[in-house]
C-alpha cells in the first residue's frame, strides 16, 4: 500500500488509510477476533491504528491491548496513535463534568495509562484530542519533550486544532508537530476554504481526516444535503460501471485521496469485507471536473 511521508521527519510515514478503533468495544469481538481483524488490516497494508484514551469510555485501548497481548510481534507493524485532552465525566476519569486539559500532570498521566492499557512502551504519534482554552503553551511544551526524552511518545502532532492553534503550540516546541487529525468528507469540506489544510501543505503537516463519511450520512442521511451528495455519488457509480454499495464509498474516499495534502482518511469499521471493498479507492483517480462535481453536490452551490 501506498504511504504518507512525513516531510519534516525522515523516520515517520503512515498508511495512506489509517485503522479507526473508536468502536472498537462496540463490535463486541472476541480478544482472538480483534487480533485476526488487526492482522488482515496489517495484511493488506494498514498499518496507522488510531486510538484515543476516551475511546469507549476509557476501554478501547484496553481491549486493543488484550488483543496485542496475544501476539506482541506485531507490534512492529503498527503505527499506534493515540489522543489525550479531554476529559469525560465519570468515575473512569475522576472528572465532574466534561472538559479539556493540557496541563503537564493531565497529559503525561494521560499517556502513562495508556501506555499501560495498551500493554506498549511506545506510541508512535500522540495527538492532542481538542485545542484547550486553558492551554498553557510553555508548561504543555514541557511536558511534550519530556514524554519524547523518556522514549514514551515518538512523535507529536494535534487533532481539530485551526492555523492559529497548531502555531502557538509548535512556537514553543523544538520538536515538530507532523499531523492534525480535522474532520473532513463531501459534506464537511469546510478545511478546504477556511485554512486548515492550506495550513497543513504550507508546514507540511499530515492531515488524517476523521469521519471521511460523515458518520455514515452519505449513505443513510435521509437529509437534504446527504441524499444531494448520495444523488451525485451514485450518478458518478453508474458513469464509472460501479456497484452503489461500495462505489459510492470509494469515490467519497478517492475525492478525500485526490487532494495534494496527502489526507490520510481514518476508517472505522469491524466489517473486514467493507474495509477491503474500501481500500479500492487507492486505485481509483477522480479527474478534476469529477471532483468538483462532487464538491458541487456537497456544498449544494457550483464555484463562484
Amino acid at each position: 500500500m501506498q504511504r504518507v511521508p512525513s516531510s519534516l521527519l525522515s523516520d515517520f510515514s503512515l498508511s495512506r488509510i489509517a485503522f479507526g478503533l473508536w468502536r472498537l468495544t462496540d463490535w463486541n469481538y472476541s480478544p482472538c477476533e480483534r487480533l485476526s481483524l488487526f492482522e488482515q488490516m496489517l495484511d493488506l497494508g494498514v498499518t496507522t491504528f488510531d486510538l484515543a484514551d476516551i475511546y469507549g469510555d476509557y476501554r478501547c485501548e484496553q481491549s486493543f491491548g488484550e488483543a496485542l497481548k496475544l501476539k506482541p510481534e506485531l507490534r512492529a507493524r503498527m503505527e499506534i496513535v493515540s489522543k489525550c485532552s479531554i476529559r469525560l465525566a465519570g468515575a473512569a476519569s475522576g472528572a465532574r463534568i466534561n472538559h479539556y486539559d493540557t496541563s503537564a500532570e493531565h497529559v503525561r498521566g494521560a499517556v502513562e495509562t495508556s501506555l499501560r492499557d495498551m500493554g506498549v512502551e511506545q506510541m508512535d504519534l500522540l495527538l492532542l484530542h481538542r485545542p484547550d482554552p486553558l492551554m498553557d503553551a510553555d508548561a504543555l511544551a514541557g511536558v511534550l519533550e519530556q514524554l519524547v526524552a523518556e522514549g514514551k511518545v515518538k512523535h507529536l502532532g494535534v487533532s481539530n486544532f485551526l492555523p492559529h492553534q497548531v502555531d502557538l503550540l509548535q512556537s514553543r516546541l523544538s520538536l515538530p508537530l507532523v499531523a492534525n487529525q480535522i474532520e473532513v468528507s463531501l459534506l464537511h469540506s469546510q478545511p478546504l476554504f477556511d485554512g486548515q489544510l492550506d495550513h497543513c501543505q504550507q508546514h507540511r503537516i499530515i492531515p488524517m481526516a476523521w469521519s471521511p463519511f460523515a458518520g455514515g450520512r452519505l449513505f443513510t442521511g435521509e437529509d437534504t444535503d446527504s441524499a444531494r451528495v448520495r444523488s451525485a455519488l451514485q450518478a458518478l457509480c453508474k458513469t464509472r460501471g460501479l456497484s452503489e454499495e461500495n462505489g459510492t464509498m470509494q469515490l467519497a474516499l478517492s475525492w478525500l485521496l485526490k487532494h495534494p495534502s496527502q489526507m490520510v482518511p481514518v476508517l472505522g469499521s469491524g466489517n473486514p469485507q467493507r474495509l477491503v471493498a474500501a481500500l479500492a479507492a487507492l486505485e481509483m483517480e477522480l479527474d478534476r471536473e469529477e471532483w468538483f462535481e462532487l464538491l458541487r453536490a456537497g456544498r449544494g452551490r457550483d464555484v463562484d
